[in-house]
């Protein structure tokens, strides 16, 4: 029977696989050790096996929780489920010992759902293995199991399907886990920064989640999964532009109501980025883009503040970083009233003081907005820093800096790879062509 199951699960570590003998028989026992419930192994099979207080081939024909297995068909959907298969006498008997950890996991903190499944990844491994499993009832569904640190021994799952997987991007990453050099990782966004290596990207190239639905949806279009002990946040890899944009909701939402939102996102980025710089660009340059009525109200408005536009808009920035970073430092209790009341005696303050004009604090309003209208953080973080760039092009060369400016961050966009695979792909594909599908050999 193990050698059997031993194909079936060819990669995967956590496929537990026992030969015992206790001098009057010899059974085999099979099990998907995050699945099942170790202690109710140990109790049913493990204990009474080697005590033998009675007889094993009698219990097995008198404990109803002991099921004969005839068809080798059903091995498959049996150990996914959590079953124990024992092999005694030529005969194969399942028991269920399935380990539920519905109660156990943690909620999501970070990528939260109003519909969607409210569990989030464990920092123990088997736990997370336990929730991806569950949702993905697949023995192509494989683990490889790494460590990295000399110092802290971390492990590191790989999680794949081995039909589905890309073997170019799998060999990547094997290759980049066996090179790591390094004395202590913690934390997935470390693991992150040591797979990117020494390229300093303004973009995130690695997804970094803690929601299983995301994962198992990733595994099926052929990523590669990274999960860490001690960590409750997965790396899925490759990843594109349209993965960062792709809120967990979406897959949730009616199809139109998606598409609003992901038009919503992309307005937003462009809002966050060029609106700042578009501000200087026009009042410093081109003040007859507006029109007449609308001229005058910002010129009136501007007509108490004694600096430039760029000055203005630094000021408000520096303003608005400072009250998010504060936000995020702050104990959560009192962090957001801190920073509603902080941004707001601020704002009019500096207004009524003449030192910004009303103008300014809507265009900083925007931008702040806009900014975590992104559902994924680390997007969100990036997308922080690639105004200010414009906003220094556009003091001295206005509408037409932003302009080429803009151009470059799309070529470097476009010529940004995650892996080996084109990044900036600002659509997703719904489910995998035949064509994505690659055939892993087993080594």
């Amino acid at each position: 029977m193990n050698e059997r199951i031993r194909l079936m699960f060819a990669e995967a570590v956590d496929m537990k696989l026992e030969e015992l003998s206790n001098g009057d028989m010899t059974i085999q026992v099979a099990y998907l050790a995050p699945m099942c419930e170790e202690k109710m192994i140990s109790d049913y099979i493990f204990i009474p096996f080697a005590k033998q207080e009675k007889p094993f081939r009698e219990l097995l024909h008198t404990i109803a929780e002991y099921k004969v297995v005839d068809d080798v068909a059903k091995w498959r959907s049996l150990l996914l489920r959590g079953n124990v298969l024992i092999e005694a006498d030529g005969t194969v008997y399942s028991l269920y010992t399935a380990r539920i950890i519905c109660n156990e996991s943690p909620q999501t903190q970070v990528e939260s759902a109003i519909q969607g499944p409210q569990l989030a990844l464990s920092e123990d491994l088997s736990k997370s293995l336990n929730l991806i499993r569950s949702m993905y009832q697949s023995a192509d569904l494989s683990v490889e199991e790494h460590t990295i640190g000399y110092v802290s021994q971390t492990p590191v799952m790989v999680v794949f399907d081995q039909r589905r997987v890309d073997p170019s991007v799998l060999d990547s990453v094997r290759d980049k886990i066996t090179t790591l050099h390094v004395e202590m990782v913690n934390a997935a966004g470390e693991l992150e920064k040591l797979l990117i290596g020494k390229r300093k990207h303004l973009f995130p190239t690695v997804l970094i989640t803690e929601r299983p639905d995301r994962i198992t949806k990733a595994i099926a279009k052929g990523k590669v999964i990274l999960l860490m002990k001690s960590s409750m946040f997965a790396l899925i890899l490759p990843a594109t532009f349209f993965d960062f944009m792709h809120a967990v909701e979406d897959n949730y939402e009616a199809f139109w109501m998606t598409r609003f939102l992901i038009f919503l996102r992309y307005t937003s980025i462009l809002l966050t980025i060029m609106l700042p710089a578009l501000y200087i660009s026009v009042v410093s340059y081109n003040p007859e883009l507006f029109r007449v009525q609308l001229a005058f109200s910002i010129a009136g408005s501007r007509s108490a503040v004694p600096y430039p536009s760029f000055i203005e808009v630094f000021i408000m920035l520096f303003m608005i970083e400072t009250l998010i970073e504060a936000s995020i430092r702050l104990p959560r209790y009192i962090g957001s009233t801190a920073t509603t009341v902080g941004g707001l005696i601020l704002g009019q303050a500096a207004q009524q003081a003449g030192l910004v004009s009303s103008i300014m604090i809507i265009v900083t309003s925007v931008v702040a907005i806009a900014n975590f209208v992104v559902p994924v953080s680390s997007l969100s973080f990036a997308i922080r820093f690639l105004k200010y760039p414009l906003i220094v092009i556009a003091i001295f060369f206005g509408i037409s800096g932003v302009t080429v400016g803009m151009f470059i961050y799309m070529t470097y966009l476009c010529n940004l790879r995650s892996f080996g695979k084109p990044y900036f792909r600002v659509f997703g594909k719904l489910q995998p062509t035949e064509g994505d599908i690659g055939q892993v050999e087993h080594k």
